[in-house]
């Protein structure tokens, strides 16, 4: 019997089109052995596999960003620069705590916004086991302090969700036994190798990372900085997406991390290219594990060559 896993980048609200991808599976009476998530992929994935159906992800997700404590972070307003709509969320978040007095204060924290403010959007996350959930699952999270990608694959389901979403200068770190945790994109941007790592043997990747635009020369350290952000993460990527059996790309990628009053659209783009996709989906499930096992193999070895 086949062992389908889903790998599920980061992206910030783009990552809510693995909420469509997950609903046309559900349609499909598609079965998930396994989930690895990074990021807004963890959160989606994580949800899945506690539920066990698309639904309750979605209603979830939604009661979330309509929750008072949500709205008051205004994370809508880091994405209020409509100049420059391919900036990433560094730059956006520059931008923004630039325009407002308590820059100085935010600066002199390890986050824009503090363990204070952000505690009461944690704790919506059922506190619940990993190993307690439907679906086998595991989520990536990157240590400050060692620079080494961490797999939580046990232990606390909202920890492991916390430190996996910890986007870097915006959300505290997680401190967690010896280490500082924050968003696995920083490592791991698709964790397609990790899924297989718990149980699965093909493995459907969703892929939401930004485009890589070409841009304009650049004029000064900051710009140099930004670029090199996004070459890291989107080669990155391309890197990890090679061990994919099957690659899905919702089309979200010119929009914002920060557009979670899209959230509609952003699902539907991933209920889009998954029902797009569907034929080789249902292919990729139904394929013989040892022929699978062989072109991997092959794959592999090309790849070295």
């Amino acid at each position: 019997m086949s062992k389908l896993g889903l790998a599920l980048g980061g992206g910030g609200a783009r990552g809510l089109a693995h909420i469509g991808v997950l609903k046309v599976l559900d349609e499909e009476g598609i079965k998930v052995s396994a989930i690895t998530g990074c990021s807004m992929g963890s959160i989606a994935g994580g949800l899945y596999a506690y539920f066990g159906n698309s639904k309750e992800v979605e209603e979830f997700i939604f009661k979330a960003i309509k929750d008072p404590k949500f709205e008051l972070l205004d994370i809508d307003a880091l994405n209020k620069n409509t100049n420059h709509p391919d900036k990433n969320y560094f730059e956006q978040f520059i931008n923004y705590i630039g325009e407002r007095l308590h820059a100085i204060k935010a600066l002199g924290r390890l986050s824009y916004f503090d363990n204070t403010v952000t505690k009461d959007i944690y704790q919506m996350i059922p506190d619940v086991t990993i190993e307690s959930l439907g679906i086998k699952f595991s989520a990536i999270a990157t240590d400050l302090i060692s620079g080494k990608e961490i797999n939580f694959t046990h232990g606390s389901f909202r920890t492991a969700l916390k430190a996996s979403s910890a986007i870097p200068g915006i959300f505290p770190p997680v401190e967690f036994e010896d280490k500082l945790l924050v968003d696995g994109s920083a490592s791991e941007s698709v964790p397609v190798g990790r899924v297989k790592e718990i149980g699965a043997d093909r493995v459907l990747a969703v892929d939401v990372t930004r485009s890589l635009n070409i841009v304009r020369p650049t004029n000064n350290v900051l710009d140099i900085l930004y670029r090199t952000e996004d070459i890291t993460s989107y080669h990155l990527s391309q890197l990890r997406l090679q061990e994919a059996d099957l690659i899905l790309r919702p089309n979200v990628k010119k929009l914002s991390w920060a557009d979670f009053d899209k959230a509609e659209e952003i699902i539907k783009a991933g209920e889009i290219t998954a029902r797009e996709n569907i034929d080789k989906i249902k292919k990729l499930v139904k394929r013989n594990s040892y022929l699978l096992a062989m072109e991997q193999y092959v794959k592999k070895l090309k790849e070295k060559n």
